[in-house]
């Protein structure tokens, strides 16, 4: 009687229990995100403001947690960055954003690594409110870049994706330190 009791009880809390997954303001992301055969988890969840407004809501997937943006970087493994876009910025905008962080937090940047990121911003396009830019590494391909669900390219290297991350996690983040401290978890 006591088991049927128990597994009654389960299934009620898993029909009454709420869908899963961080949410920042209005948008709320997934707390898994399959990459290849690996499975990552929601690290933690940023707001880019400017100003008083809000960019972009955005999620770092690792396959395990981690508040340490060193032991990140350092790990070679899949993670992944999702921004869902809360206003319009202009392609142009974005592509800036990216050589700012590059300078900001690599700046011995060989010409190879800047040649990636002047691909990386040949990918961009405008992004308006409710679309999504992702950036998802494998170690056996690269970085995979997808603008509104499609696949813009890849971009090989963990030097390269280990520079982008550092974009949002290194020691000058471009949106700020609230938002570093988010996305690792620390808030």
């Amino acid at each position: 009687m006591i088991r049927k009791y128990i597994f009654i009880c389960m299934i009620i809390l898993s029909i009454a229990s709420p869908a899963s997954g961080g949410r920042i303001g209005d948008v709320t992301l997934s707390d898994q995100l399959t990459l290849g055969e690996s499975t990552l988890t929601l690290n933690g969840l940023g707001m880019r403001t400017f100003t008083f407004f809000d960019v972009y809501a955005a999620g770092l997937y690792l396959t395990a947690p981690s508040t340490d943006a060193g032991t990140i970087l350092a790990t070679d493994a899949p993670r992944a960055m999702t921004m869902h876009f809360l206003r319009k910025v202009e392609a142009e905008k974005i592509s800036d954003a990216w050589l700012d962080g590059l300078e900001a937090n690599t700046p011995a940047a060989d010409a190879s690594l800047r040649e990636r990121f002047a691909t990386l911003g040949s990918f961009m396009e405008t992004m308006s409110k409710g679309e999504t830019l992702s950036c998802l590494y494998d170690p056996a391909t690269g970085t995979r870049i997808v603008v509104r669900d499609q696949l813009k390219g890849v971009i090989p290297g963990k030097d390269f994706n280990d520079a982008l991350l550092a974009c949002w996690i290194g020691p000058k983040p471009g949106p700020g330190e609230k938002f570093k401290a988010g996305i690792l978890g620390q808030r």
